[in-house]
């Protein structure tokens, strides 16, 4: 008996080979499960990112094929008016935008973090425009800022008189920034709510033993606490902003407002690029610019944050 116990152990042993093909397949079975995930990534994604990379260099057109052109079309750019007139209005958009996504979301995750009876119904409220259509959203302020629309109607009742929201150059550019803030507050709230949930209660107490009211204590405690959620927030809204269309589009209309005054980059993009005539070369160059400045933006958020923590 004995000596049949180390037989045994040397039958229960794989074979060499065996073993090595047990190897091979630990070290691909990742690769498997991560494949189909992979292969949406390269043809929704890459393939994509890539070709527009391509054809920025090229003359392409809707329905005929491109010819190399080097950075012709990026030369262009310098001397189109339209592509300093998105450029300005969609950094126009960033400034206005991004630091009430930042400030008032935390605010109202402030005032919805309370324990009060029926504060689950705020929540759900503030949270309804982030799941609502865009196109819905956006039709149902044209009407309401028309000129024949409910908030006009209700500034001749006060003997204001009607302004021109839709047709005002600036005034349509800050109505669409009004629009883009107050869909994207519940969502920026749900993010805040979850980064206040982690702050410790006893940094409040201790500051509040010390005599700080209110406002020093959002200023000295909440702040600094979420002060990295407050970074990714600026990122996430900073790229939204930037790369804005729809509500630019359904409230300013196809042509960008007032003379095209209002047009957006990509909304430069989606008129140029469009079409049986549409010049995909150089709607890819444009392409090429709001991917840059998109990124450039992420990298100086992400400094400034590097640099507060130094």
């Amino acid at each position: 008996m004995p000596a049949t116990a180390p037989t045994a152990a040397a039958a229960a042993r794989p074979a060499p080979g065996a073993a090595r093909g047990i190897r091979r397949h630990l070290a691909y079975s990742p690769w498997l499960f991560a494949a189909p995930g992979l292969l949406i990534v390269a043809v929704f994604s890459l393939y994509p990112f890539v070709s527009t990379v391509i054809n920025s260099f090229t003359d392409r057109r809707t329905l005929l094929p491109g010819h190399f052109v080097g950075l012709a079309n990026f030369r262009e750019l310098l001397h189109d008016d339209m592509f300093w007139i998105g450029l300005r209005n969609s950094t126009l958009y960033v400034l206005g935008v991004v630091p009430a996504l930042v400030i008032l979301p935390l605010l109202l995750a402030l005032l919805v973090q309370r324990h009060i009876p029926g504060i689950a119904f705020f929540r759900a409220a503030f949270y309804t425009p982030v799941v609502a259509s865009i196109v819905v959203v956006g039709l149902i302020w044209v009407w309401m800022l028309d000129d024949r629309g409910l908030i006009n109607a209700l500034l001749e009742t006060v003997g204001i008189g009607k302004v021109g929201f839709l047709s005002d150059q600036w005034l349509l550019l800050v109505s669409s920034m009004a629009v883009t803030v107050w869909k994207g507050l519940g969502y920026y709230m749900i993010i805040y709510l979850a980064a206040l949930a982690n702050v410790p209660r006893e940094l409040h107490e201790a500051a509040a033993v010390d005599g700080a009211g209110a406002v020093r204590r959002f200023v000295t405690v909440t702040v600094p606490a979420v002060r990295s959620t407050m970074v990714l927030v600026a990122a996430l809204s900073s790229v939204a902003a930037f790369k804005v269309f729809s509500e630019v589009y359904l409230m300013a209309g196809p042509n960008g407002g007032p003379a095209g005054e209002d047009t957006t980059l990509v909304m430069l993009v989606q008129r140029v690029g469009t079409g049986l005539s549409g010049r995909v070369g150089y709607a890819s160059a444009l392409s090429v610019v709001v991917f840059v400045v998109v990124v450039a933006l992420m990298l100086l958020v992400l400094r400034a944050d590097r640099k507060e923590d130094a």
